[in-house]
């Protein structure tokens, strides 16, 4: 005991001395050794801590503190041995005293074990006789009992084969629902009372498997049940949407009859019925009078009593969880391959409508059965069914209408779809995603519309002639104006023949606009929108037609490189006709949707910005047209640059430059008088351009004063036609201004007024400001070659000497300017 203690107690004393201790411990040892040790112990015992430090306290101190410490300690053992020998000593006695007693307990014990022992053999002996009477008397009673039991029995037998002879003819008339209901009553009913009977067991032994029997003869009728239902999907569904397209159709008429009685505006239910009509007949959902034919229902178009039976064995069977779990995954197998289209689905609407009838035949049996029966399939059942059967239809319809490029087709597709939705909305399903996706479409829709109509504007651009629109009467004046909105009471008071300043064109494009407007709003019929929404739908259609479509025909158009400056010009009268015919196409959708342009939401079209874009295109064109023509006479030039003298007169090709541009501007008497004034400003001005360019050209090295003289002749020309106005509105001399440079240029060198150049040089009144001295320099060289060649004898004339010494002087001094303009540069 000593032995397990102190280790403890060593522990404690071992962490106080680790906390920090061991100082202290050492100072104790060095006061009293002999107090100390004990101290030492005295810390030993009481702590349950380590005791490395204490111990090391008492050895590393003196030399023989460790044999004084091992004498303390076995002292200190010495004296708890005393200890516990006296408590051993004190308790000694009472434990002698407890084993003397129970000592004298196990005698008493054995003795009562052999009195218990034979009072249970007297017992058993007594008991025998009265065991072998009751035996006797329990083998009679249970014999009367058995008689009793077997009269009982045979009692039971003859009704029970009965009723088994009655199940056996049950089963051979084929009435296997009566045939269970015998069953059971044999089971419940009959065969508890005779089940303990071999010819009994047999019975129910057979009974399964007759059940069984029954449970394959009712499946094998629901599998050609379900067959049959598959095969016949098309005709149900048909039938339905003819149902459901017969009650839209009345509601259409009821419709259109309140809105004749209310006054509404039947704009466009007096075009549109129409033509939805015609497509309806295409989608071959051609209807025969009411009267003739009777409207048939899926009860008459299917016999669904083999599942009714088959619902009812497997309900007494009681294995309806079964029976519903195989009918739902046999459906759900013919759903999908209800939902896999056709691979040629999107050449031909029949195909979209074979599919749309397979589904809808698929969904109305599904919700027949629903309503005429109880727990087969649910509503949840259904609902999560038809979420997967949309979710795959859309998808369907989405990636096969993308190959779709014939609006027509597209648009039976719709109505297809509007017909698809509406069938299956009046059997409870949900189909707001289909209309959404029908949103997705209409923007297929009108990009087909876009491209197709893009084809008509390009054939109405290429067959139009580009002349304004002759008519010698009054029909002919009221069938353009029953086409084209155009007013004009000055063309009115003219008398036949007359024309009307636009082209073929402008009134086939706005018959074609209205015409773009009507096939997009039979895709907005139908869509279950406000008039809000369709007049929205409708303004963003044809804003598209116009600034993208009609835009884009008219800008290749314009580009084109056969169409000529008389073309341009009449093309921009066109859109200037066109344009100002935007507000009637605003009333149109007006009239069409009765929602007013004055409606905060309502959108503008943006035929104004196309046709102004359109007609600045035409414009750029017309100049740059213009520029070329000029270019392609001004190559027809063929000066003599070193002739002696002029020929008097100016040169041909000039002159038919200016026949041409007489011409031409005469033509522009039509366009608005900015865009004429800039024609004829900008081609005076590249016309001067090319004329400056034709004498600075770097490859001719040589003029002659002749050739100068000649060159002046033409550009008099040109001032003649500047200051004769081409085309009116030009102030003073502004388009003579276009020839300035050329003029100043010539002036200096046919008056060989140098002096005066170089002296007023810089000057803002100076009488050749617009002369160059870079200009005039390469001018002044190409004529001092020309001197020095031309004049072989020229040193010995002192005038010719002179001349030639007075063009180096001014070539030094153009010189000397030019170089000042770079450095100042």
């Amino acid at each position: 005991m000593t032995q397990r203690k102190l280790p403890t107690r060593v522990v404690r004393v071992s962490y106080n001395c680790s906390a920090g201790k061991s100082g202290a411990c050492e100072a104790m040892l060095e006061e009293d050794p002999d107090q100390n040790y004990e101290n030492v112990l005295a810390e030993i015992q009481s702590f349950e801590l380590p005791i490395e430090a204490t111990l090391r306290s008492v050895y590393d101190d003196q030399p023989n503190a460790h044999k004084k410490f091992m004498e303390k300690l076995d002292a200190c053992i010495r004296n708890h041995d005393k200890e516990i020998e006296k408590m051993c000593n004190f308790h000694h006695q009472g434990f002698v005293d407890a084993i003397t007693e129970l000592l004298k307990v196990r005698t008493d014990a054995e003795k009562l074990k052999v009195q218990v022992t034979d009072t249970n053999r007297r017992f058993q002996d007594a008991g025998k006789e009265v065991i072998v009477q009751t035996e006797d008397i329990i083998r009679c009673r249970i014999q009367q009992r058995n008689i009793t039991t077997v009269v009982e029995k045979l009692q039971l037998c003859l009704p029970v084969l009965e009723m088994y002879s009655k199940l056996k003819e049950q089963m051979t008339a084929k009435r296997y629902y009566s045939a269970l209901k015998t069953m059971e009553q044999l089971e419940n009913v009959y065969f508890p009372r005779v089940s303990q009977y071999r010819f009994c067991q047999l019975m129910i032994e057979n009974l399964p498997k007759l059940r069984e029997d029954i449970k394959e003869i009712s499946m094998s009728d629901l599998k050609d049940f379900l067959e049959s239902i598959r095969k016949h999907s098309d005709k149900i569904g048909e039938t339905a949407m003819k149902q459901a397209q017969q009650q839209k159709t009345f509601s259409v008429a009821l419709q259109k009859q309140n809105n004749v009685k209310f006054g509404k505006n039947m704009y466009l239910n007096d075009r549109i019925p129409e033509e939805r009509k015609e497509i309806e007949l295409k989608q071959g959902f051609e209807e025969e009078d009411e009267n003739e034919e009777e409207i048939l229902t899926v009860q008459d178009l299917v016999d669904f009593s083999p599942v009714y039976r088959c619902l009812h064995i497997y309900s007494v069977l009681g294995d309806e969880e079964t029976f519903e779990n195989y009918y739902r995954k046999q459906r759900k197998k013919q759903a999908r391959l209800v939902l896999q289209p056709q691979s040629n689905m999107p050449e031909t609407v029949d195909g979209y409508r074979r599919y749309f009838t397979q589904i809808v035949g698929f969904f109305v049996v599904e919700d027949h059965i629903l309503h005429v029966t109880q727990g087969l399939v649910t509503r949840a059942y259904t609902d999560e069914l038809w979420n997967m059967a949309l979710s795959k239809i859309i998808a369907v319809l989405r990636a096969h209408s993308s190959y779709c490029t014939d609006p027509d087709l597209v648009l039976e597709l719709k109505n297809l779809i509007v017909i698809f939705a509406d069938t299956l909305q009046g059997y409870g399903f949900p189909v707001n995603r289909l209309f959404d996706l029908l949103f997705e479409i209409r923007d297929q829709y009108n990009e087909t519309l876009l491209k197709k109509w893009a084809g008509v504007f390009r054939d109405i651009f290429e067959e139009d002639n580009y002349s304004p629109i002759p008519i010698v009467n009054e029909e002919e004046y009221k069938a353009v104006i029953s086409k084209f909105p155009f007013q004009d009471p000055d063309l009115e008071k003219q008398s036949f023949p007359k024309k009307f300043p636009m082209s073929q064109s402008v009134p086939h494009i706005y018959i074609q606009v209205k015409e773009f407007i009507y096939a997009s709003l039979k895709f907005s019929e139908s869509l279950h929108r406000s008039s809000t929404e369709i007049d929205d739908m409708l303004r963003k259609s044809t804003n598209l037609l116009l600034t993208r479509t009609l835009s884009s025909c008219l800008l290749n158009l314009i580009r084109k490189p056969h169409i000529g400056l008389t073309e341009l010009v009449q093309i921009i009268i066109n859109t200037t006709h066109l344009e100002q015919a935007c507000k009637y196409l605003e009333d149109f959708i007006t009239n069409i949707t009765n929602i007013s342009q004055e409606t905060v939401h309502t959108t503008r079209l943006y035929g104004l910005s196309t046709f102004k874009d359109a007609r600045h295109a035409a414009e750029g064109e017309i100049y740059t047209k213009l520029n070329q023509k000029i270019d392609e006479f001004v190559q027809l030039a063929d000066y003599d640059w070193t002739m002696s003298e002029p020929d008097g007169r100016a040169s041909g090709y000039l002159m038919d430059l200016i026949n041409f541009l007489r011409s031409i501007f005469q033509v522009f008497t039509h366009l608005p008088g900015k865009v004429a004034q800039t024609a004829c400003m900008s081609a005076c001005q590249h016309l001067s351009t090319s004329l400056m360019q034709m004498l600075l050209d770097s490859e001719l090295k040589q003029i002659s004063m002749g050739a100068v003289q000649q060159f002046n002749l033409d550009v008099i020309q040109c001032e003649l036609f500047a200051s004769s106005e081409p085309v009116p509105g030009f102030q003073g001399d502004t388009l003579q201004l276009a020839f300035i440079d050329l003029r100043q240029l010539l002036d200096l060198f046919m008056v060989w007024d140098w002096s005066t150049y170089l002296a007023d040089y810089g000057q803002p009144a100076s009488k050749y400001l617009r002369v160059n001295p870079n200009t005039a320099l390469t001018l002044l060289e190409k004529m001092k070659d020309t001197s020095k060649k031309n004049n072989i004898f020229a040193q010995f004339r002192k005038n010719d000497r002179d001349k030639q010494k007075l063009i180096e002087t001014v070539v030094k001094q153009l010189r000397s300017l030019v170089n000042g303009m770079s450095q100042h540069t």
